[in-house]
């Protein structure tokens, strides 16, 4: 028996009262996968390599401090 079907036989057993918690949790699960772009595959690729020879900026403070940064800009 495949997920699916144990997924249906799970379903036709859950009362209607709690129904309404399972088609949320579904419509969730039924966004499909989204493939990033060139711009955020490039992203990802210039943080794996500023990562791989520590260039980039580095903060090492606290997160008050980090926002405190931000907000003053």
């Amino acid at each position: 028996m495949s997920n699916r079907e144990y997924a249906h036989q799970l379903l036709d057993k859950v009362p209607e009262s709690k129904i309404f918690y399972i088609v949320g949790i579904l419509e969730g699960a039924a966004i499909p996968d989204e493939e990033p772009n060139a711009e955020t595959l490039a992203a990802f690729a210039e943080v794996d390599e500023m990562k791989r020879t520590g260039a980039g900026e580095h903060f090492s403070g606290s997160t008050e401090d980090l926002f405190n940064m931000i907000l003053e800009g």
